[in-house]
């Protein structure tokens, strides 16, 4: 009975951050993930197109592929309970048809229009604009995330 009102408004702080840290599943000392992360799934987003412009591409995609596996698994390790947590959402999986809704859309429009993308320049504008659309959709998401959890991220540094 004898706390002041300063104490007492510290420890319903105290006790607000560890239920959204609760909320949170264990994610409050997780970083996000570095947008560079997110260009191997641009990459991904613009193989189709990248393939079309130069047949030996897939050696290049299949190649991406893998280390970005092995940079998940090694080098984000740390940020696995991230990656889950924007999984579950129902906006990441939004995100996948939506580009992929995109791809299909665009190419059945130019193709109605009668301007098919056709030369390996075309293919790779195309696969360009995918790709920024991929990891600026995907680095916006985990913003959202990082937001819906209550987490904020530490600041990034532009030098």
């Amino acid at each position: 009975m004898n706390t002041t009102i300063a104490e007492q408004r510290t420890e319903a702080e105290t006790k607000v951050e560890v239920e959204a840290e609760q909320a949170a599943g264990g994610l409050g000392d997780v970083k996000p993930l570095p947008v560079w992360f997110f260009a191997f799934e641009g990459a991904m987003g613009a193989a189709y197109d990248l393939i079309k412009a130069w047949e030996n591409a897939w050696i290049v995609v299949a190649a991406l592929g893998v280390v970005n596996i092995v940079v998940g698994l090694t080098v984000m390790r740390g940020r696995l309970k991230l990656v889950k947590a924007m999984m579950k959402t129902s906006r990441t999986r939004w995100i996948m048809l939506a580009v992929v809704a995109l791809r299909l859309a665009l190419h059945g429009v130019l193709a109605v229009a009668g301007a098919q993308v056709t030369s390996a320049a075309g293919h790779l504008a195309l696969g360009v604009g995918m790709g920024a659309a991929t990891v600026t959709l995907l680095w916006f998401d985990q913003r959202v995330t990082f937001r819906a959890l209550g987490l904020t991220p530490a600041p990034t540094r532009t030098a």
